[in-house]
C-alpha cells in the first residue's frame, strides 16, 4: 500500500527521500509528503496526485534539513487531498504512516477532548496527536512513542520524527512491513528494501510488533512491552539497477518480456539437472487429508489453477478461497490438511490473516511467495519462493507465471508421493514445464496480432472473457488485467455457465475472448462459442493450430499460439490475455504502470 522512508543523514536528506519515494511508486499512490528538521523545527511539503506534483512544490519551496520522513498514501480514510496527505505534523512530532488505526474514533475523541486539535480526515493523524499529548504532558520522545503505540488498534508501520531531535527517529510495525537500513554514520527506515537499494545493502527486517530506535551510530529495537529484542541484519541482493525499463515503454511492458526468464530461473530452483528431478522441501504428502488455498487477486486465479492440478494429478481434494472470505469464514479444517497459501509480496493482509487463521487450527503452512524476508515467510512453515525479481507494475505479470510454476513443481512431487502419478507421465509433464520458457518466448512475438486484437476491445464498454476446465481462471485472469489498467468492464465466466445468464450481456458491441485449446473441452466451448456468436458477440480467441483448423470459420479473429503439453497450457495462454490488457491500455491512454486506485501490496484490509 504506501511508501514510507526515513532518512538519518549527514547530507541533505529530501533528495535521498524523494527518489527512494520514486522507487516506492509502483505501489500505487494518490498523494505524498516529506517533512524534514529545519534548524529543529518540522517544516513540510505536501501535494494530491503524482510525486511530480510534490518535486514542483519543491522546486518553489525547497526543503532543507539532513533528518526527514516522506511519504507516499493510498487513502483509506479521507480523500486524498493535500490536506490529507502525509507528513502529518504538530510542532513536536511528524509521523508517516501504513495501515489502518480501527479505533481512531475513539482516540480521536479523547483527544478532542484534551484539547487536540485535527486538521485531517485521516485515522493517521490520530498517531501524531496521541504522541504530540505525551510529548506535551513531558514524556521523553521515546517514551511518548512507547506509550502511544501500545493505544494503536489495527495495523501500522510508522515512522516518527520530533522537533529539536536532530539525531533521532522512531519506526514501529505491527501487521504492516518496516525495514532498517544501515549505512555509514546514517540510518534508513523503509516500506520495503526496494526503496533502500541504492542507499545500503545492510538491512533489518523488524518482527512484527516491535518498534525501533535509530541514531546515526545505529539501532536498537523492542517489542511492544519495551523489552530489547534483537533483530539480525542481512545483507540483500536487491540492487537499485534492478529497477530500471531496460529501454521498454513501462515497467509492465518489460515485466511481460521477462515471463520466459522467470519461468526458467523459478524452475532452476527446484529442478535437479543432473537428475532430471523435482527437489522440494521436506513434505509429507502420503498423509495430507486435503489442501485449503487461498489468495487474493491475481495469485487466488494461480491457486484456482494450482487446485485444478492437484485434484487431477495428485487427487487431493482442494478447497480454495478468497482469502478476506476465509479469514472470517471459520471452516472446518481437517486436522491432517495443509494451508497453502500464494503471495507476490508476503505482507498482503487478507493472506497474512487466513494464514495464522490456518495455522492456529493445526493446518502445515505452505507458501508460495516471491519476498523471502517477508512475514508471511517468517511465519509459514514451507516456503516456496518464487524468483520473479523485483516486480515494479501494479499489475502483476511475471509473479503470476513464476506462481504457476512453483505450484506445477509441487504437483508433480504430490502426485508422484500419493501413488497417483507414474514416473513415466511425471517425467513427460516435467519435460513439458522445463519446455514453457522457450513456448512463451515464441508467444511473446505474436505481439502484432495481439495489437490488433486490442484495438476492438479498446472500443468496447464490456467485454466476456470464457474458458473451461483448468483455462477458466486464466480467462478470469484476462478480465481482471483488463479492468485494472484499461478501466474496461470485463467479467470472466466458465463457458458452459454462460448461457445460464451472462449470455444476455451479448450483442455486437461486446467482443467475446476465449482461450481454447484443442482439448477434451474442445467441442464443448466450440458450442458455447456459437451460441455467442449467434447473439452478435465479435470472437475473439486464442488457440493452438490445430484448434486454429475449427476456430478460424467461425471467430472474427484467431491468435495462434505454440502446442504444449495440457498439463502446462495455463502458463502459456496466461501471458496472450495479458499482453492483450497491456495493448488495449495502450490504446486508452491510461497509466499502465500505475492504473488509479490500486496499489501494489495491499497491507490493509
Amino acid at each position: 500500500m504506501c511508501g514510507i522512508v526515513g532518512v538519518l543523514s549527514n547530507q541533505s536528506a529530501v533528495p535521498i527521500i524523494f527518489e527512494a519515494l520514486r522507487r516506492l511508486e509502483y505501489r500505487g499512490y494518490d498523494s505524498a509528503g516529506i517533512a524534514t528538521l529545519v534548524n529543529g523545527s518540522i517544516e513540510r511539503r505536501r501535494a494530491s496526485g503524482k510525486l511530480d506534483n510534490l518535486g514542483e512544490i519543491l522546486k518553489k519551496n525547497a526543503l532543507s534539513g539532513t533528518v526527514g520522513i516522506g511519504h507516499t498514501r493510498w487513502a483509506t480514510h479521507g480523500a486524498p487531498t493535500e490536506n490529507n496527505a502525509h507528513p502529518h505534523a504538530t510542532e513536536r512530532v511528524a509521523i508517516v504512516h501504513n495501515g489502518i488505526i480501527e479505533n481512531h474514533e475513539a482516540l480521536r475523541k479523547e483527544l478532542e477532548e484534551a484539547g487536540q486539535i485535527f486538521k485531517s480526515d485521516t485515522d493517521s493523524e490520530t498517531i501524531a496527536l496521541l504522541v504530540d499529548l505525551y510529548l506535551k504532558q513531558g514524556k521523553s520522545p521515546k517514551d511518548a512513542a512507547h506509550t502511544a503505540l501500545n493505544r494503536l488498534e489495527g495495523a501500522f508501520a510508522i515512522a516518527m520524527l520530533f522537533a529539536n531531535e536532530e539525531n533521532l527517529m522512531i519506526g514501529a510495525r505491527h501487521g504492516a512491513p518496516l525495514i532498517v537500513g544501515f549505512g555509514e554514520s546514517e540510518m534508513f527506515l523503509g516500506s520495503d528494501s526496494l526503496a533502500l537499494a541504492p542507499l545500503t545493502r545492510r538491512i533489518a527486517y523488524m518482527p512484527d510488533g516491535s518498534w525501533v530506535v535509530l541514531t546515526r551510530k545505529g539501532a536498537d529495537f523492542y517489542d511492544l512491552e519495551g523489552r530489547s529484542i534483537d533483530c539480525p541484519i542481512q545483507i540483500t541482493a536487491l540492487m537499485a539497477g534492478a529497477i530500471g525499463k531496460d529501454g521498454y515503454r513501462h515497467y509492465m511492458e518489460k515485466e511481460l518480456n521477462e515471463h520466459p526468464v522467470v519461468i526458467g530461473q523459478t524452475l532452476r530452483r527446484f529442478v535437479n539437472p543432473s537428475t532430471h528431478q523435482i527437489e522440494l522441501p521436506e513434505i509429507d504428502f502420503t498423509s495430507i487429508s486435503r489442501a485449503t488455498v487461498t489468495a487474493c487477486g491475481s495469485a487466488y486465479y494461480a491457486g484456482m489453477i494450482g487446485r485444478y492440478w492437484l485434484e487431477e494429478y495428485a487427487r487431493l481434494p482442494v478447497d480454495i478461497d478468497i482469502a478476506s472470505e476465509l479469514r472470517y469464514r471459520n471452516p472446518p479444517l481437517d486436522k491432517n490438511g495443509i494451508g497453502l497459501l500464494i503471495s507476490q509480496s508476503g505482507e498482503t493482509a487478507d493472506t497474512l490473516g487466513a494464514l495464522r487463521l490456518l495455522k492456529n487450527a493445526g493446518q502445515h503452512i505452505i507458501s508460495v511467495l516471491n519476498c523471502e524476508h517477508s512475514t508471511m515467510a517468517r511465519e509459514s512453515d514451507t516456503v516456496l519462493g518464487t524468483d520473479a525479481g523485483v516486480e515494479i507494475a501494479v499489475a502483476t505479470t511475471k509473479a503470476f507465471s513464476a506462481q504457476l510454476t512453483v505450484l506445477a513443481c509441487l504437483t508433480l512431487v504430490a502426485g508422484v508421493k500419493r501413488g497417483n502419478l507414474t514416473n513415466e507421465t511425471a517425467d513427460a509433464c516435467l519435460s513439458a514445464l522445463l519446455d514453457v520458457p522457450s513456448r512463451v518466448a515464441e508467444a511473446l512475438q505474436l505481439q502484432p496480432a495481439i495489437q490488433e486484437m486490442a484495438k476492438i476491445v479498446a472500443e468496447a464498454q464490456t467485454v466476456i472473457y470464457l474458458g473451461r476446465g483448468i483455462l477458466f481462471p486464466v480467462a478470469m485472469e484476462g478480465a481482471l488485467k483488463l479492468k485494472e489498467i484499461s478501466y474496461i468492464h470485463a467479467d470472466a465466466y466458465a463457458a458452459g455457465e454462460m448461457k445460464h445468464g451472462p449470455i444476455a450481456l451479448i450483442d455486437p458491441t461486446v467482443p467475446i475472448i476465449s482461450v481454447v485449446p484443442l482439448g477434451y473441452l474442445f467441442d464443448k466451448t466450440v458450442s458455447n462459442l456459437q451460441e455467442a456468436k449467434a447473439r452478435g458477440g465479435r470472437l475473439l480467441v486464442f488457440t493452438d493450430e490445430k484448434g486454429a483448423k475449427t476456430l478460424k470459420g467461425i471467430a472474427e479473429q484467431v491468435v495462434v499460439l505454440p502446442d504444449v503439453h495440457p498439463f502446462v497450457s495455463p502458463i502459456l495462454y496466461t501471458v496472450p490475455v495479458q499482453m492483450l490488457a497491456y495493448e488495449a491500455a495502450l490504446i486508452k491512454g491510461t497509466d499502465v504502470d500505475q492504473p488509479r486506485n490500486l496499489a501494489k501490496s495491499v497491507t490493509v484490509e
